[in-house]
């Protein structure tokens, strides 16, 4: 199934509040999913404690939710995240500041409050006083919080920054990157004061629905002896928006190049095992992601091979293309959070199942059944990326692994041409030279047509084994003739599969197939409008070329022999 291109954050949200051993609840909790006529999604969850043992706290709390989820909504986008919660919070405070000032009976009225935006895939937190926000995101509880309080032991109730306790909120703000299944909570001190982070940390990772997940934290914090109001919010980031390049290249930019690691090293947490594949551009290595405990696949750039501009621009790629197509066919790309990628590399699931290259080094060789079944999932799969203006490349066996299961995963999208992405410049253009199109070798970028003809190379490879054109060098200029016939090394195949593969590797682009799913029709259904395979005859010289040349030889030795008898 193909991702939807224009998809937007998701999120799932519940909360849970109880007064405790309190007279009253003087917490409040909200959300907005976002409102109608934004550019982009953005979801506002807040928290606020209301100080006790004033008048006027659970007012303080819940205007402070109110007021600033309202106005952070009613500010211009161009604005940003971090000023329009800024104008929002100094908002509310001094709404509250000032009656608190001009009623004595709500003099004092104060409230600590912590807020969550999820905007695109950032998190900003806006927070002041004792109320916390975590993040648990790949194994680990990150408190993005820190406590305002005056003093400890007895005192530790006490808070140094409030809503509407000065005339000037002093508020933090922090930003972190999401990540699709992350889980956040915000809370009171009525719950973190009673349960640890550990304890906190082991009830989010039952991963419970959220409002379930709400209940069970406050219901174990009353457990636990609190003696405070109790509320939680828990939210769940279900998918995010693909990142935009100005945020793969920037984040892309900052990341070092450096010498290839080797086997038993650990890298960000990821313990490197075999080395998978030593190309020229790339190492890959068999991994232990150490934080998710499961196996993955890392790919490092070979320092000083290309230009690290290319490098830089192939991983771009890799990340903007597994962030917009979701395929059956396509590899996928683990996104690593920021704060714990070091260096440039990228993550990928293991696959389970051989490279097509490694099934044609192996007997038996395909049939023209399983050669048609694999042929129509590759294609498949470079239809996936057409439909998105994404062209591949670089299709060729190697890049293709066929899973246990009977899927494929065409893989390998470093190269591809992606619109509104920066191109290669000229000295790197991509692609293997033995299966690019001849227009490619006159300097054309590549397009639909040029994937059809590497299309074209990998079946034709599939069911000979051999090159339709022979094996090209790179930096070679070939002549493109008419390429041998598949009976030439399979008697056995019919003569429709060698007119659709011939199609493809025509050396005119307009001569091709018009896009990929008409690539994919012929061969499905080559054989209904074909009619009945007639068996082709192979000659003794295709059939046994050894035993052609020693019958020729000899009758022309007895031909000589005749003629020397004769004079």
């Amino acid at each position: 199934m193909q991702r939807d291109l224009q998809r937007d954050l998701g999120v799932r949200v519940g909360f849970a509040s109880e007064t405790g051993r309190r007279d009253a609840n003087e917490d409040y909790v909200a959300a907005c999913l976002g409102r109608p006529g934004m550019v982009h999604r953005e979801v506002v969850a807040a928290v606020a404690d209301g100080v006790g043992g004033h008048k006027g706290g659970r007012e303080a709390a819940e205007i402070a939710v109110r007021s600033f989820i309202d106005a952070y909504y009613s500010l211009p986008e161009t604005l940003g995240v971090r000023r329009r919660a800024a104008r929002a919070l100094e908002a509310a405070n001094s709404w509250i500041f000032g009656q608190g000032r001009v009623d004595t009976a709500r003099s004092g009225m104060a409230c600590a409050f912590s807020a969550v935006i999820l905007s695109r895939r950032q998190c900003h937190v806006i927070h002041i006083g004792d109320t916390r926000a975590y993040r648990l995101s790949d194994g680990r509880l990150e408190r993005l919080t820190q406590d305002h309080i005056a003093g400890r032991g007895d005192l530790a109730h006490l808070l140094s920054r409030a809503i509407g306790l000065e005339e000037f909120a002093r508020f933090d703000y922090a930003s972190v990157g999401l990540r699709q299944h992350d889980r956040l909570l915000i809370c009171s001190d009525g719950v973190h004061g009673a349960l640890g982070d550990s304890r906190l940390k082991q009830l989010l990772e039952e991963r419970t629905p959220p409002d379930d997940a709400a209940r069970s934290i406050v219901e174990t914090a009353l457990a636990a002896g609190s003696s405070d109001n109790s509320t939680a919010l828990v939210l769940d980031v279900v998918d995010l928006p693909p990142a935009d390049r100005d945020e793969l290249t920037h984040a892309i930019a900052t990341l070092p190049i450096l010498d290839l690691p080797e086997a038993g090293d650990t890298v960000d947490d990821f313990s490197l095992g075999d080395v998978l594949s030593d190309g020229r551009y790339s190492r890959l290595f068999r991994a232990v992601d150490k934080r998710a405990g499961r196996e993955v696949v890392l790919k490092f750039p070979h320092p000083r091979v290309a230009s690290e501009g290319s490098y830089r621009l192939a991983f771009v790629r890799e990340a903007w293309v597994a962030a917009r197509v979701r395929s059956l066919w396509i590899g996928e790309i683990i996104e690593v959070p920021a704060e714990r990628q070091t260096r440039l590399y990228s993550a990928m699931p293991l696959y389970e199942g051989e490279t097509l290259e490694q099934r044609l080094g192996r007997a038996p060789r395909l049939s023209l059944t399983e050669g048609i079944a694999i042929a129509t999932k590759l294609v498949r799969a470079v239809t996936a990326l057409h439909r998105a203006g994404i062209i591949h490349r670089d299709i060729k066996p190697d890049n293709v692994i066929l899973l246990k299961d009977g899927g494929l995963r065409l893989v390998d999208l470093g190269v591809a041409r992606v619109p509104l992405l920066e191109d290669f410049p000229a000295e790197d253009i991509p692609g293997t030279a033995s299966y690019m199109a001849p227009e490619l070798f006159g300097g054309k970028a590549g397009d639909e047509a040029s994937d059809l003809f590497a299309l074209g190379v990998t079946v034709y490879r599939m069911f000979t084994q051999n090159y339709p054109f022979g094996e090209i060098e790179p930096f070679s200029r070939p002549r493109f003739g008419k390429p041998a016939p598949l009976s030439r090394y399979r008697p056995d195949l019919p003569a429709w599969l060698d007119a659709v593969i011939g199609k493809a590797l025509s050396a005119d682009p307009a001569q091709r197939f018009g896009d990929a799913i008409e690539f994919a029709h012929e061969l499905e259904n080559g054989a209904t409008w074909a009619g009945p395979a007639v068996p082709v005859r192979k000659s003794l010289h295709d059939r046994d070329p050894v035993t052609f040349w020693k019958v020729l030889c000899a009758l022309l030795a007895l031909i000589i022999v005749v003629l020397l008898a004769r004079h």
